[in-house]
Formats: structure tokens, sequence, C-alpha cells
């Protein structure tokens, strides 16, 4: 991997430059997340486990598993037929702390591929209402076919400028789009591609588009309502300060993310690489009292 000379100043005041060095230098772990609308955790367990699956569980997820090196995950019958999805260990977070129940009503502002929408409907158990929005004509194929492929009943599919969303709901996600930094992991052309295309002119423009996100976020929000805000972006100026610019601009509060969890706190929780061998990610939770 080559580094830009300003990456590596960066992220050497961010976190420990030689642990996140060695720990990118390695492919993330592949997890898979059981789709609890078809089948049940201990049923996929053992029907994976008899193919000679290795698996570990995530500790912040019970439906969530750590797979040894497989190449045949997505090929696989089980797969195929919705039984899990293949999802980022750490992207299964934003889900788990909504705090969803059965009757409410949720935003998944920019949704597809649908790996949070789907995991977000299994813990509803396919009722309530989630609205799935996607701002991006082109990935709104696999929203739809993630969808259909895990069974899920309770989500509408909505097209449209996520700043223009409007309405009142219970829960909402904003998994922000972003620079992906936190996706630099492995020697892969996406690393080197996003390594590549990485500057801080680029951050800072996302950043204004992820602070408007955020606001529209708040004003569609209920009182006593719960709003998530990730990314998998490492960047402060994505992620912190994004969080900060809300508090700063409203009445919201911060509750503190209850996860079993090594991570770094500031607005939230941020999971760098070489803590579990995953991509690096950010999670804040924010309440509209």
């Amino acid at each position: 991997m080559e580094f830009k000379k300003e990456f590596e100043e960066k992220y050497s005041k961010l976190t420990n430059w030689g642990e996140y060095k060695e720990a990118i230098s390695k492919f993330p772990r592949k997890s898979i997340r059981v789709n609890t609308l078809k089948i049940s955790v201990k049923e996929l367990k053992e029907a994976l486990e008899k193919k000679s699956y290795e698996l570990e569980q995530i500790p912040w997820c019970n439906e969530g598993f750590w797979v040894k090196e497989r190449r045949d995950l997505a090929t696989s019958e089980e797969h195929k037929k919705g039984y899990f999805f293949i999802q980022g260990s750490v992207s299964m977070i934003p889900s788990i702390v909504l705090d969803l129940n059965e009757e409410d009503l949720v935003l998944d502002m920019c949704a597809s591929p649908g790996g949070k929408t789907t995991h977000m409907a299994s813990i509803m158990n396919n009722k309530g209402l989630i609205l799935a929005n996607e701002a991006i004509s082109s990935r709104l194929t696999a929203l739809i076919f993630n969808l259909q492929r895990c069974g899920v009943m309770n989500t509408i599919v909505t097209y449209e400028d996520a700043l223009k969303l409007k309405g009142k709901f219970d829960k909402i996600l904003l998994d922000a789009p972003c620079s992906a930094s936190g996706t630099i992991i492995g020697d892969s052309k996406h690393t080197e591609r996003t390594l590549l295309e990485w500057n801080q002119n680029t951050i800072l423009r996302l950043a204004k588009l992820q602070k408007k996100l955020i606001l529209k976020a708040y004003e569609l929000l209920k009182e006593n309502g719960v709003m998530v805000y990730s990314t998998c972006s490492l960047e402060p100026e994505e992620d912190e300060e994004v969080v900060q610019y809300l508090l700063d601009k409203t009445d919201a509060k911060l509750e503190r993310v209850n996860l079993d969890i090594k991570a770094d706190w500031n607005n939230g929780i941020k999971i760098w690489p070489q803590y579990y061998g995953t991509e690096g990610f950010f999670v804040s939770k924010i309440i509209k009292e």
C-alpha cells in the first residue's frame, strides 16, 4: 500500500499508526448475520457447521458470526434462500443500538444495499413499518433484491433526495454517504482506489452534505425518538464533528452507545481496524427529548 504524506500525518495523530498500518495490511474478517425472518440462529449454525463452516460469535450481535475464510458464501444455498446476509460485523451495530420495537415507524435515509434495512426488519419481526429511501437510482435494484431475498414484508422503498423527505418517525437511521476511509483494509483494488482518491477537500465536501443530512434527520424525528448516525469513515470531520454540529444547532441529546465493545469514544464510538480485524466504523446515538 502507498500512503500519501498527508494521510500518514493525519492518521498518526488519530491512532497508533504502527498498529493501524499492520491491521489494514490484512483482509477484514468475513462475517454473516442470520436472517431470523427465515431461520433460527441455532438451525442455521448447525446447517453451516455440517458443511464445515467455522463460525465465531460476534460479541455485540447475537445473530452475527465471523466466518473463517470461505469462497462459497455468496453462492451457497443458504445465502440464495436468504437465510443469512453477508454483512460487515461493525455495520451490524447501528440497527442494534436504535432500540427498535414492533410498533415503530422507522426511516432508513440512505438504505441501499439493504444490510441494515433487513437487519432492522428482522429485529422488528416484520412488524411496524420501515421507509427505506435511496437517492441513487442505480442502487435501487440491489436494495429491492435483498429485501425480497430476505423475506422482508414491513418495508416500503422510496426513491427520493433524502433532504426532501417528509413525515415524522420514531426511529431514524442515517448511514451517511462518506469517504469510506474505514474500508481501507486488505491489499485490494478497492483499497488502492480509496487511498488514491483520499484527499481533505473531498472529506470537507462530504462533511457539508452530512451536516445537512443530520439536521434533516433530526427534523424528521418525533419527540422522544432515537436517531443513529453512522459512517464507514474514520475522519473526524465526517464523524465527531458532524454530530457536534447537530448538538450545537439543536436541542439534540447524545446518548452513550451501551455495548461491550472496544472503541474510542467522542460523540459516538469509533472502531479502528486494529481492534477486531474489521473495517473501521463510527456510530452515534442521538435522542430528541
